[in-house]
């Protein structure tokens, strides 16, 4: 059975929709609590598919979280080993400061909040993605952070506030600043765990987050099972092709 690997940095921040999709396509999956468990302990070859999952530090507060450090030497070493590696929020930031590049605080303030995406120069590499920029779905962005592109990465999509939403990294790589695992119990866990976040931005309400995740929900979550579904399937039939 293949194996996949989630790197968890919040309880309520787990694989969400990801999970039955993952079964359902012949995956066993096991979670890696950063911060608990130790890096030293696995090896970031082993996994057929990791999948890093967001939170609410930053890349940079290593002088806070020091297994960050730790954390961000074990991924480059498997993304530069070009193993199917999935970023999703703090995850696409770390795969994004494993290859090197600047994560730093966004100038445009925190996005919070469904929107759609805009196309980057190499969004056709990835046709279930190029259907979501072109038909404007709407997907939950939650992120005050961004980064630069890094060296060789392939830029597949921005949003109106940010321009690096998303990237491709060698054959096998994906980093993802929206949340596609994401589905409505989650929102509403969220709104929970981000409560002291919302309070304190100005531009977003707890009423109209909610009030959007009840207009946007349903066809977000049937948006991203579609997409997830068929990214999943190109890594089965890269992996085919492969042993051919």
């Amino acid at each position: 059975m293949k194996t996949a690997l989630a790197l968890r940095h919040l309880a309520n921040e787990d694989l969400g929709q990801l999970a039955p999709l993952l079964a359902a396509d012949g995956y066993r999956i096991s979670y890696f609590d950063v911060g608990v468990d130790a890096f030293a302990d696995i090896s970031p070859l082993d996994a057929e598919l990791v999948v890093v999952l967001g939170g609410p530090i930053a890349v940079y507060d290593a002088e806070a979280y020091p297994w960050l450090r730790a954390e961000t030497a074990w991924l480059r070493a498997r993304l530069l080993e070009d193993l199917p590696t999935l970023g999703i929020g703090l995850g696409a930031q770390l795969m994004a400061a494993a290859l090197h590049a600047r994560v730093y605080p966004g100038s445009c303030g925190k996005e919070i909040g469904w929107g759609g995406l805009q196309p980057g120069p190499h969004v056709a590499e990835l046709p279930c993605l190029h259907e979501l920029v072109e038909q404007q779905t709407p997907v939950l962005h939650w992120h005050g952070d961004t980064f630069d592109l890094p060296q060789g990465a392939r830029l597949l999509a921005s949003s109106a506030r940010y321009p690096h939403q998303a990237f491709a990294w060698g054959r096998h790589g994906l980093a993802l600043q929206f949340h596609p695992e994401v589905d409505a119990r989650m929102v509403e866990q969220w709104l929970v765990s981000h409560a002291h976040e919302i309070a304190h931005n100005r531009n977003i309400s707890l009423a109209s987050l909610r009030a959007d995740a009840q207009r946007h929900g349903a066809s977000f979550g049937s948006a991203m099972r579609r997409f997830l579904q068929a990214w999943l399937a190109g890594l089965r039939t890269e992996a085919v092709a492969e042993v051919r």
